[in-house]
């Protein structure tokens, strides 16, 4: 039990170089990024160790550091060491970069300070064996992140992205604060696994329902989702490592929260189908808004906020294993798809002469619709032939068809007349690829979860009605897709991708509701004396 501490060494180590950076204002720039780089990789080297215990002894808590259920304690298993895995990892990751970029910036030191706590943070609230602690680690998340969003403090734009988040952020704690509260009530503990395993044999009452619905509350906000992602497309004035922690870590906290509490979660279908339908939304809300941004980081901005409610939607349908494998691969992607931004504007700079572009008419796109329902098929049945993958759930084939919806865009691309021999083989290859990949990684990630996440229920009305409306609707605008070079022309599209453009205006609505902090200070009038100089 004693060994069980161990996932906590990695903050704990984080936290004692903060404040020895802060401590020592004399301490050079340089030694404080190459410190913070060290800490970053211990905690990267605790989380590993915490991998190999956890293969040696399985799961299990440590013991309570604290009186009343309020105290530190950790739990270890299959998803706290793979976010404190990928956490740490990507922290190092960041950190490494940081000593770079920020080189001869005046304020790196700060940077390093706030970074390590709040990589310190996250990895406490990842391992957290209570809910003291998860909620107080939840709301230093938050906090923390928030010194870092205001890197540059003079910036207007920096200052109205930061306050806003601070609002929906607060907002979310309250509701997290209040289901710990409700879940105490209801199950007498503060144990975050004595919890689970109530709820998996079934306990619970009107304040664990109520509980499940403020979890929710507190996870649709961190994701930022719809109509509440204004945030995370205005923190784009923080320096590109915040940017990366932001989207490849902290977001992720929302689908955390409802992997974690997933037994509890389960208890009410109708707070499940609630988190479906926004987090479909969401995803194809931001999908589309993503692909009318005229700038890399602003295009990435809306790709997270597609991948959060896609990865809400895998939660509403209560496929948490592939949750949390979607958070892995989100993240581990987002980290380096903003830590390389910087490279992607030379990339397409230095293409001098492109190609034509390959526009596939409507028969085009009807083929590669079938082909992609082939190739699903195909793969379905050899994969259970070879493999054995045995049954599946109605919601992961659900998800396997809008995944299919993508591969048909890809072969489409490929099937156009314009398109060279080499791009059709390439995108066959690539479509066969993805179907199978979905298949393995959803069984691996099944496999490794077993016993500590909750298998998918059998659908009722309520969920077969939803499956139908996620996989219409993602066909829907999967083909509108693969289909808008014939009518982008249209003043009606054109019309539309303004709106989208903008979002949607949905963004300017929540700066009047908070008080129109998206509005540029007023500048003070010059006195009459300096008018007269």
């Amino acid at each position: 039990m004693l060994m069980n501490f161990l996932p906590l060494l990695a903050p704990a180590l984080l936290i004692a170089v903060a404040v020895m950076l802060n401590a020592k204002a004399d301490r050079s720039a340089a030694s404080a990024a190459a410190l913070g780089e060290g800490a970053t990789l211990a905690a990267f080297a605790v989380a590993v160790a915490s991998a190999i215990l956890l293969l040696i002894n399985g799961a299990g808590d440590s013991m309570l550091l604290g009186l009343s259920g309020f105290g530190l304690s950790a739990r270890l298993d299959i998803v706290s060491v793979t976010m404190l895995l990928l956490v740490s990892f990507i922290g190092w990751i960041v950190a490494r970069y940081s000593r770079t970029y920020l080189e001869g910036e005046p304020r790196q030191t700060f940077f390093f300070v706030w970074l390590l706590a709040t990589l310190a943070a996250v990895m406490m609230l990842v391992t957290s064996g209570n809910l003291v602690q998860f909620v107080a680690a939840w709301v230093a998340t938050s906090l923390c992140l928030h010194k870092l969003l205001l890197f540059f403090p003079d910036r207007v734009a920096a200052q109205r992205a930061a306050r806003k988040k601070y609002v929906t952020a607060r907002i979310g704690d309250f509701a997290l604060a209040a289901a710990a509260l409700g879940l105490v009530i209801s199950y007498r503990t503060t144990n975050i696994s004595e919890i689970l395993e109530a709820a998996r044999m079934g306990e619970g009452g009107p304040a664990a329902i109520a509980a499940v619905a403020l979890l929710a509350v507190a996870a649709l906000l961190k994701s930022a989702q719809f109509p509440t992602h204004g945030w995370l497309v205005e923190v784009m004035e923080a320096p590109t490592p915040v940017s990366a922690l932001l989207h490849a870590g902290v977001v992720n906290a929302g689908g955390f929260v409802l992997i974690r509490f997933s037994d509890v979660v389960l208890l009410s279908p109708l707070t499940l189908a609630a988190l479906a339908m926004v987090g479909g939304f969401t995803a194809l809300f931001g999908g589309l808004v993503m692909l009318t941004q005229p700038t890399v980081k602003a295009s990435l901005a809306w790709s997270t906020i597609a991948q959060m409610g896609f990865m809400i939607l895998q939660c509403g349908l209560a496929l948490f294993p592939l949750a949390l494998l979607h958070i892995v691969a989100h993240s581990l992607y987002k980290a380096h798809a903003f830590l390389s931004s910087g490279g992607a504007v030379e990339r397409v700079t230095a293409i001098r002469r492109p190609g034509p572009v390959a526009v596939p008419n409507l028969h085009k796109v009807g083929m590669a619709f079938l082909v992609s329902l082939v190739i699903y098929a195909a793969v379905f049945f050899l994969s259970g032939a070879l493999l054995g993958f045995g049954t599946k759930s109605p919601q992961a084939f659900a998800l396997g068809a809008i995944l299919i919806f993508g591969v048909a865009y890809l072969l489409a691309q490929g099937f156009a007349d314009a398109a060279p021999k080499e791009l059709t083989q390439r995108t066959a290859a690539y479509s066969v690829a993805a179907a199978l990949s979905y298949f393995v990684l959803q069984r691996l990630s099944e496999w490794a979860t077993l016993g500590t996440l909750p298998a998918t229920p059998a659908p009722g009305a309520l969920e077969w009605a939803l499956i139908a409306l996620a996989v219409f609707s993602f066909g829907a605008v999967a083909l509108a897709q693969a289909t808008f070079p014939l009518w982008s022309h249209h003043p009606a599209a054109q019309g539309l991708r303004v709106h989208l453009a903008n979002g949607l205006y949905a963004n300017a609505i929540t700066d009047r509701l908070l008080d129109g902090w998206a509005q540029t200070p007023k500048q003070k009038p010059a006195s009459s004396e300096g008018s007269t100089k």
